[in-house]
C-alpha cells in the first residue's frame, strides 16, 4: 500500500500508524502542506490518504491557505473510493469536505480519557477493534456534526463524535490514535507552558504509566483493522 500523509502542522509525527503500516511493507510519502508543499488534486500514484492533526481549526483558510486544497483532495479520494484516514484536525477536515458541520471553540479535551464504541462499532470492519471504553489521548477543542451519510462509531463523555465512517473507505478519528508514549512526552515538553496555563498540573509520566499500554494496544488494533480492510 502506498500512503500519502498530509501534515497540517510541524511536529505531528505519524507515530503508531507509521509503525503498523511499515511493518506491513507500506510505502509512506509525507507532504508538508503547512510549509507550502503543493497538495495534489487527486491520489494519483497512491492507494490511500492520511490527514494528520494541527492546532488550527478546519475552517482557518485565512491563515492556512492549504486547507481548501486538502478538503478537495479528500473529496476526490472519497469519490475514487480510496481509503482515507483523518486524525483530530484531519477528521474535522473530512467532515468539512463531505457535507457535515464544523463546531469551533468548545471546551478543551486534553489528556487520556475513555473512548467508547457506539452500537454500530461491532459491525464495522475498523472500529470492531474498540470493544470497550479505553483511555486514548486527546487534544482538541473543535468538534463536528456528521453528515447524514456518516456512521457514528465512537464517543467520549465530553465529545459525542470520536470516530466515524463515511461510505466504505473514509474514516475519522477525533482522538489521537497515533500518539505513542514518546509523542505524548514530546508534545508535553514542547507545549509545557500552554498546558500549564490551560490544563494546570499535568503529570505526564504518571498519566503514561496509567494509560499508555491500553491506549497503544487498542490503537494498534484499530490501525491494523484499517490496514486489513484496505490491504
Amino acid at each position: 500500500m502506498r500512503l500519502l500523509v498530509v501534515e497540517n502542522m510541524d511536529g505531528t509525527p505519524l507515530g503508531l500508524v507509521d509503525e503498523r503500516a511499515r511493518s506491513r511493507g507500506a510505502a509512506i510519502t509525507h507532504l508538508q502542506a503547512f510549509a507550502g508543499e503543493p497538495v495534489p488534486a487527486s491520489l494519483s500514484g497512491h492507494d490511500g490518504l492520511i490527514i494528520l492533526g494541527g492546532a488550527q481549526s478546519a475552517l482557518a483558510d485565512d491563515r492556512f491557505a492549504h486547507l481548501p486544497q486538502v478538503a478537495q483532495l479528500i473529496r476526490a479520494s472519497a469519490a475514487a473510493d480510496k481509503p482515507v484516514l483523518g486524525i483530530c484536525l484531519g477528521s474535522q477536515l473530512i467532515v468539512r469536505a463531505l457535507g457535515g458541520r464544523n463546531i469551533l471553540g468548545r471546551p478543551l479535551e486534553f489528556g487520556y480519557h475513555p473512548v467508547s464504541p457506539t452500537h454500530y462499532a461491532a459491525a464495522d470492519p475498523v472500529f470492531r477493534g474498540l470493544k470497550a471504553p479505553t483511555p486514548m489521548f486527546h487534544w482538541h477543542e473543535d468538534t463536528v456534526e456528521l453528515p447524514e451519510s456518516a456512521v457514528h462509531l465512537a464517543t467520549s463523555d465530553q465529545t459525542r463524535v470520536q470516530g466515524f465512517r463515511i461510505g466504505r473507505a473514509v474514516y475519522g478519528f477525533q482522538f489521537h490514535v497515533e500518539a505513542t508514549e514518546d509523542i505524548v512526552r514530546e508534545w508535553s515538553a514542547q507545549f509545557a507552558a500552554e498546558i500549564a496555563e490551560r490544563v494546570g498540573q499535568w503529570q505526564v509520566e504518571t498519566e503514561i504509566a496509567r494509560h499508555a499500554v491500553a491506549a497503544r494496544q487498542v490503537g494498534a488494533g484499530l490501525i491494523d483493522c484499517w490496514l486489513d480492510h484496505f490491504a
